[in-house]
């Protein structure tokens, strides 16, 4: 008796020394967040002041009902709802483990022991009853419940719930990411589809021209007014002003057949109405402070979840080098027959106990396990810091986009407006005779770049401030 106190204090005693030092995680610390600038390009700005929703931003009503479509139908937001779902599981699981589990079942077996060992040597000089010895073989069964229990004593499948809660998190964050993205391409899309439209409107209407360009020089050459040259080059001319039509007509059909991809549906007409790229408002956005970044942005919420719980796993994987307790008990009937089942309480059976662990000889890998979670923390926090400097800079990069392009526009309409009459004036000395065709050809060909540039410029501004707003976050 003696000895086996002895050897049982020796395994407790192993168990206090394997379990005295656990490693100790590398200590993350975002210098990226702290020194993140209090301005945008060194200007102060107010508060956000953009509409919460998406549904205020866009006036639209063909565009939201295109927003509203993608949002239901889109195959990558079905993608990130299933990735929530199979989150959720992983919290509700790991929740779960923290529980003590009652299961119950029925066994049934058999077993038969050699007749020159000692239990089957006692078996056959034993009686059970006077007269009646013990079966061989010798049926066995056994229904009942089984309690299972691992005491949380060091906290680690706590740490584990709450890497399972964070990934959850950063799962929903991550939805609306591409929520908020997909919003953005839409409405990126549609805008380029308006500008598309205006322009083949334009190319249209300068082919019209031309052809009466092509008409005029004929009647001058048949006048002697002019030479077959002029002839020849209006009509060459129409040909490129024709193939450029073409060109627009495919760039709309792959246009639409990418935004019918955001909205989940095969190719489909869009509805829309051209005039509204030039109606359409220009928003402007006032940007908040840069440390709004941090509770707006979807994608900034989502690293810092992962971040939270890449700690949690670390964690973790430091706690499976301390002891763990379980109890386990089991409570049921046992008989050799059926029928002595109900002969309580001498067919009851149960067992209850209670088990100290610590590792041991495997060591090795749990200190890979806790090696490889610290180098994932590491990783996350690096992640992190890249999607904080991402958004910084495309905020400021969107900021100066949206103010050049402002500028720009304004001097594009002045220069358009000056090649109109340049194109008129140009005209009236052809028919003159005091300008060739190469000065009618040059004025309309300049006036169209321009026409088709300012229309380019417009797509942009309304693209650049759809970017802005999503990169502010809702």
């Amino acid at each position: 008796m003696m000895k086996r106190n002895n050897i049982f204090l020796l395994i407790l005693l192993a168990i206090g020394v394997s379990s005295c030092k656990t490693p100790q995680a590398t200590q993350v610390n975002s210098r990226t967040r702290l020194q993140l600038p209090t301005q945008y390009n060194g200007d102060t700005l107010t508060a956000k002041t953009t509409p919460t929703s998406w549904k205020m931003f866009f006036t639209d009503p063909q565009l939201k009902a295109l927003i509203d479509s993608a949002l239901v139908n889109n195959q990558d937001l079905k993608i990130t709802l299933q990735q929530i779902a199979v989150a959720k599981s992983g919290m509700i699981a790991a929740k779960g483990a923290m529980l003590p589990s009652l299961s119950v079942g029925a066994e049934v077996g058999v077993s038969k022991a050699g007749r020159y060992t000692s239990e089957g040597a006692g078996n056959a000089s034993t009686e059970m009853t006077p007269g009646k010895l013990i079966p061989d073989p010798l049926m066995n069964y056994h229904p009942g419940f089984a309690f299972d229990w691992e005491l949380d004593l060091f906290g680690k499948l706590k740490s584990s719930k709450k890497a399972a809660v964070e990934r959850y998190l950063a799962t929903l964050e991550g939805q609306n990411a591409v929520r908020a993205s997909l919003i953005s391409q839409v409405a990126s899309n549609y805008y380029t589809l308006l500008a598309l439209d205006n322009k083949l409107a334009l190319i249209r209407k300068y082919i019209d021209l031309q052809r009466q360009a092509e008409k005029i020089a004929e009647i001058q050459k048949e006048a002697d007014s002019d030479t077959e040259l002029a002839v020849e080059k209006f009509k060459a001319e129409l040909a490129k002003a024709r193939s450029q039509e073409f060109a627009l007509k495919q760039e709309i059909t792959e246009c639409e057949n990418a935004l019918n991809l955001l909205l989940g549906r095969y190719p489909t007409p869009i509805q829309r109405d051209a005039k509204q790229l030039l109606n359409e408002e220009v928003k402007t956005i006032v940007t908040g402070l840069p440390s709004n970044l941090l509770s707006h942005r979807p994608d900034i919420r989502q690293a810092e979840h992962e971040l939270a719980a890449a700690h949690w796993d670390v964690e973790t994987a430091r706690k499976a080098f301390l002891p763990s307790v379980n109890i386990s008990a089991t409570l049921g009937l046992e008989a050799f027959n059926p029928t002595y089942l109900t002969r309580m309480p001498k067919s009851l059976a149960y067992s209850v106990v209670g088990g100290l662990t610590a590792p041991l000889i495997n060591r090795k890998a749990i200190e890979a396990n806790f090696q490889q979670a610290d180098a994932a923390q590491l990783q996350a926090l690096y992640e992190y810091d890249k999607t904080l400097l991402t958004a910084y800079s495309e905020v400021c990069t969107l900021l100066s986009k949206n103010k050049n392009l402002a500028a720009y526009y304004a001097l594009k309409e002045e220069e358009v407006k000056t090649l109109e009459h340049s194109v008129e004036v140009s005209r009236q000395l052809y028919m003159n005779g005091r300008a060739t065709y190469l000065d009618v050809l040059g004025a309309e060909r300049d006036a169209l770049d321009a026409q088709m540039e300012l229309l380019e410029t417009r797509q942009q501004q309304l693209s650049c401030v759809v970017d802005l707003y999503r990169s502010l976050g809702e």
